[in-house]
């Protein structure tokens, strides 16, 4: 997401910033259904810098689902 079009949906801030839930070691990554042994992919999350409010989450690796 383009941080400079966005405003929150909570409080109407601007200014945005993305995190990582998961690492290459997969804890917290999101895995296929049913597959124990996959590494799955970490997310990428973009919140609102003011009140928290999440604006997106994505698959940083959306290859590994197909």
């Amino acid at each position: 997401m383009e941080n400079d079009k966005m405003n929150c949906k909570a409080c109407g801030n601007d200014v945005f910033a993305s995190g990582q839930i998961g690492s290459f070691t997969s804890e917290g990554n999101i895995r296929p259904f049913g597959s124990i042994m996959a590494t799955g992919s970490p997310l990428i999350l973009t919140f609102c810098t003011k009140c928290g409010e999440a604006a997106s989450i994505k698959v940083a690796k959306p290859e590994k689902f197909k």
